[in-house]
């Protein structure tokens, strides 16, 4: 048996398809159910059952006889959400009792952490054990996964196996409930398709143009493979980055979109929001030497290869993965 955390969402709904494509039925699925919206990322798909989250850490202390790996994938991540205490409750808190039943029972354990714990990247984007308590991340979502990847370096007892997987700039199926939050791919396919056109935020910052802000952005079929790999590998606890290990710009982000859908690029630029501008990240990119050491040899997908599949293959015809 497989637990899947955050099971209707957006990563984990794609996980639990890639275990099916492998052969894993035998699988739990936990969320809370709530958003019909979200509901239809697991519609066709094969599971033993589902537990609400809010029930769930009783009910793992229950069951975990039955349990062979806890992906641990559910997470409030809002970005613009500033209360404190949810994301403490949600992210930090919740991540704790996960992690100390594993480890009472012997259960392997990957986690979703966030490349939004390098905040600025002032310390680089190196998943080094080290740099994870000068780290500082620019709002509570980054902060409270953070907060538990410092926790979690400094506990005498852990799982045998653990994993932290640092997601950076994740794109791709499924993410169809997500509105604000998004990819800009996605967002750039809705507004081609209403208006031919594109807006992106314009640089303030003198070093970038306008539309060439650089963002690690990773497909997630990339990061359900990455999932995988750890299912089957189990040795080597600890943070993982994941994402592309490539920066690309927004700007070339949306000229593929348009390419997938055979139109002529027509980019335009509006101010970032002054809520966030001091914020903005101009740079991102994953250091995958640490993935790459214990193993993983899968290639990425490039980003011209990522939109054209998700483009084609998803959003024209609004299929699920």
């Amino acid at each position: 048996m497989i637990i899947v955390t955050g099971a209707a969402g957006f990563i984990a709904s794609c996980l639990v398809s890639k275990l099916n494509q492998e052969g894993f039925k035998d699988i739990v699925l936990v969320d809370d159910f709530s958003n019909e919206e979200k509901n239809k990322n697991f519609a066709g798909k094969t599971f033993s059952q589902k537990v609400d989250r809010a029930v769930f850490v009783d009910w793992l202390k229950e069951n975990e006889h039955m349990v062979q790996f806890v992906f641990h994938i559910g997470a409030r991540t809002d970005t613009t959400e500033f209360d404190v205490d949810l994301f403490n409750k949600l992210n930090l808190n919740y991540t704790k009792d996960i992690w100390n039943i594993c480890t009472e029972f012997g259960l392997p354990l990957v986690y979703a952490s966030s490349a939004a714990t390098y905040g600025l990247g002032e310390h680089g984007y190196e998943d080094n054990h080290e740099v994870v308590d000068k780290l500082k991340p620019l709002n509570p979502y980054g902060d409270s996964k953070n907060d538990f990847d410092k926790w979690a370096l400094k506990q005498e007892k852990q799982p045998y196996f653990w994993a932290g997987l640092k997601f950076f700039n994740v794109y791709g199926p499924n993410e169809f409930h997500k509105g604000r939050m998004a990819s800009v791919i996605m967002h750039a396919f809705n507004q081609i398709k209403e208006t031919g056109a594109m807006k992106l935020f314009a640089s303030h910052n003198p070093n970038y143009k306008d539309g060439e802000q650089l963002r690690d952005f990773v497909y997630v079929k990339d990061v359900v493979n990455v999932c995988m790999f750890l299912l089957n590998h189990r040795k080597d606890s600890g943070l993982y980055n994941l994402g592309s290990g490539q920066a690309r710009s927004f700007k070339a982000l949306v000229q593929n979109t348009f390419k997938a859908l055979d139109k002529e690029p027509e980019i335009g630029f509006i101010p970032t929001p002054e809520d966030i501008r001091d914020k903005y990240q101009y740079f991102t990119e994953a250091n995958m030497d640490k993935l790459k050491s214990i193993g993983y040899n899968t290639p990425f997908h490039t980003l011209e290869e990522g939109v054209e599949d998700y483009v084609k293959n998803y959003l024209m015809d609004k299929t699920y993965y």
